[in-house]
């Protein structure tokens, strides 16, 4: 059976809401007891949210890289606590159920039925549906209730349309008579394809090297395709049999491997996945034992699901890539979510939620068109995700977004045959956002030992018409800091960097998903939603690096990466640029040829290809030179206190910088099992001394009381643990022991 190949290769893309009315049945009215997810953006003071988390993420500023916690961001920038009552207080008395504030402050969630949406939003919901998909839609103008007016600034839910699409499979299956499914590409391998159609100018960059605009063109461009890669693959015969690129060959390429033979590999740390859809354990196991990878601890977190979703394409994908570069990984978790916009919202900010296991690093292969995502979430969701995402800059969290696979023509149609990139420039979001590391699509040579002989911008041109790796401007944000004097117009520019993402080769992948890879096992995958989870596993490598030499985590890449990119310490490049190629597919998706004007790659920065490709090992080293050291933590306790008499101990602990800290007690009694108690997080300002109480519970009050009675010997040991946002322990102090006294 013929897969969808022709869509966007793995790229997550997302639909436009309802272009072609032709396909839009007349609409009907909502099943009235049909249950919604409604997200609901609070009001807060999102311009000092957003300069906190300026201040946080940018060289200079007094409070660079002095992450906090997403608890600690909620209650100061969130929604006020008045605000948030008189949410839930609203919501749960007009029949809302499932009402909450989400972790950041930022959104009240709700469930209702249609009837009460309808009651509570003054509008009528509709029910049509494009071809056999069916969705509830607001069919009159959406009012916000005169209760909740100044407490939220919209809501999202009410149109239940499957805004992402179902991934798409980037080859095709080849007949093998084993029991092992081998796949070849789509594409026509080695056929070159050219235009004499010019691409126009295509950047606004002024990178280091750079010429201030691109001004390449399409003519007599090739197709970045080829037939199969060309260095020197390892792993098993069937795993290799597909001709796509080995795990040895793009790690050995982008410069993971010297990380990995120092037994970095990110231990320590945490890394989340938003999807929309779910995997099967069992390929992953497959996948790493072919190349000789462990398998982390994995756990699938359904974001308002009754049960986690079937098996697919992208969320396989993900995972097999972030394994192959970070195979250690403390924990990796998967947020599966629906593929409408108020679960998609709500999986944006579910790794933000989990208490004791905030992630390091966010990737997240989704990404709709600014003009499709306004349309979808409004102007407020928008507002309010970016929140979002600027608390994650703040807590020093790194998050990833793919480009997209539809080149400089972010925005697709919706014919409900196809995918093929509308004929105008557009980016996707959420990648546009300054918040964001956004990943843009290369396909390179190697040589015999793996390294980049050559590389090109990702664009298959007339082989597979539309596929080209994301970038161009952004029509919502404005050139953020770190984009100054890299990108002469007053927008945002994409992608940050890029790396492999070509669809020919694409990626060697194990996965027997049924709506994707029709249970075939060994295939090929390509898009910038598999160089997304390879860079995010990157970056947790760089993190552990940096934590093992007493360094801040990376948070928000950006600003670091742009200055060193510009300015290397050493002399030596972090990046590969790329100089060849445009992300322009104008010529390839309109009948007249004419291209869209944006963009070819130069020297430099460029909005083909950002940066252009990286090299970790050189970006670590330079990272370990340029991050700021943690706080220096030390602590007292005083030796004359009775923990049994006062329920718990005291210490007094100093910071040197702002820091949270947890305090722990180890209680050691002869001949009886120890017992341990712990102090909530405490945050201390730079340069203060803050005393810390670490109380019993009853039952350890108890066992202590038997101990003074019998004159038993027991002591405390206490130790002070500095503690990075996501939860982590980066550093401890010294362990101080005392006897137990009455």
């Amino acid at each position: 059976m013929k897969r969808w190949l022709a869509a966007y290769a793995l790229l997550v893309s997302l639909l436009a809401p309802a272009t072609a009315s032709a396909l839009v049945t007349p609409a009907s009215t909502a099943p009235p007891t049909q249950r919604l997810a409604l997200v609901l953006p609070l009001k807060i003071d999102a311009t000092a949210l957003a300069g906190f988390a300026e201040q946080v993420t940018t060289p200079g500023s007094p409070l660079y890289q002095r992450y906090r916690s997403i608890a600690w961001i909620s209650r100061r920038f969130g929604a006020s606590a008045r605000e948030r009552a008189l949410a839930l207080g609203y919501l749960r008395r007009h029949g809302a159920s499932d009402v909450h504030i989400d972790a950041t402050g930022l959104f009240a969630d709700a469930s209702v039925s249609v009837a009460r949406a309808q009651a509570i939003f003054g509008t009528s919901l509709s029910s049509p549906h494009i071809g056999h998909s069916q969705f509830t839609r607001p069919a009159t103008p959406v009012m916000i209730p005169r209760g909740l007016r100044g407490v939220i600034s919209g809501v999202v839910g009410l149109d239940t349309q499957a805004t992402f699409s179902t991934p798409a499979l980037a080859s095709t299956p080849r007949e093998t008579d084993g029991a092992t499914t081998t796949t070849t590409t789509t594409t026509t391998t080695t056929t070159t394809t050219t235009t004499t159609t010019p691409c126009g100018t295509g950047s606004g960059g002024t990178g280091i090297g750079g010429a201030g605009t691109s001004t390449g063109a399409c003519a007599t461009s090739n197709s970045s395709g080829y037939s199969g890669p060309n260095g020197a693959p390892q792993g098993c015969t069937a795993g290799l049999a597909t001709d796509g690129f080995a795990p040895n060959e793009y790690l050995d390429a982008y410069q993971y491997q010297p990380l990995h033979a120092a037994n970095v590999r990110g231990q320590g740390e945490r890394v989340a996945l938003v999807e929309i859809d779910g995997f099967s354990t069992a390929d992953i196991d497959r996948f790493a034992a072919c190349f000789n990878l462990q398998v982390p601890p994995i756990n699938a977190v359904g974001v308002g699901l009754p049960r986690l979703l079937s098996p697919g394409g992208e969320a396989t994908l993900d995972l097999e890539v972030l394994d192959a570069a970070a195979s250690r990984l403390k924990s990796v978790y998967v947020y599966e979510a629906k593929p409408d916009a108020a679960h998609v919202l709500q999986a944006l900010t579910a790794p933000l939620k989990s208490s004791g296991d905030k992630p390091d690093v966010i990737s997240v292969s989704l990404g709709l068109c600014e003009s499709d995502t306004v349309a979808a979430v409004g102007r407020a969701g928008v507002a309010a995700t970016e929140s979002a995402l600027e608390e994650a800059s703040a807590a020093g969290i790194s998050v990833l977004g793919a480009a997209g696979d539809g080149g400089s023509a972010g925005c697709v149609g919706n014919s409900g045959t196809d995918n093929v990139p509308l004929p105008q420039l557009a980016v996707t979001y959420p990648a546009s956002s300054p918040w964001v590391t956004a990943v843009g699509g290369t396909n390179f040579d190697l040589s015999a030992l793996n390294q980049i002989s050559s590389q090109v911008v990702w664009n298959d041109g007339s082989a597979q018409p539309g596929l080209a790796g994301g970038g161009g401007f952004s029509t919502l944000f404005a050139r953020p800091k770190y984009q100054n004097g890299v990108v002469s117009q007053n927008a945002r520019a994409l992608p940050d960097v890029s790396l492999l993402a070509d669809v020919a080769p694409g990626y060697d992948v194990y996965c027997t998903a049924e709506a994707d890879c029709d249970g075939r096992g060994w295939t090929t995958f390509g898009g910038t939603s598999a160089a997304t989870p390879l860079l995010a596993g990157g970056l947790a490598l760089v993190d552990q690096l940096l934590r093992e030499h007493n360094l801040q985590p990376l948070g928000l890449a950006n600003a670091l990466l742009y200055r060193l990119a510009q300015y290397p310490p050493g002399g030596d490049s972090i990046v590969y640029d790329v100089t060849q190629g445009s992300n322009d597919v104008g010529p390839f998706i309109q009948s007249s040829g004419a291209a869209l004007g944006c963009c070819s790659a130069a020297a430099g920065f460029d909005e083909a290809s950002g940066w252009g490709g990286i090299d970790l090992s050189q970006f670590a080293l330079d990272a370990e030179s340029a991050q700021a050291p943690l706080a220096n933590v030390t602590m007292r306790v005083a030796s004359d206190q009775h923990p049994f008499a006062s329920r718990g101990i005291k210490a007094k602990v100093h910071c040197n910088a702002s820091c949270d800290v947890s305090v722990r007690a180890k209680v050691v009694i002869r001949k009886q099992p120890p017992f341990t108690a712990y102090s909530k997080l405490v945050y201390i300002r730079a340069g203060t001394t803050a005393t810390v109480t670490i109380g019993f519970t009853p039952a350890q009050v108890t066992t202590l009381a038997a101990v003074i009675k019998h004159h038993r010997v027991a002591t405390v040991s206490v130790t002070t643990a500095l503690v990075d946002p996501s939860g982590n322990i980066e550093h401890q102090t010294a362990t101080i022991t005392l006897p137990i006294l009455s």
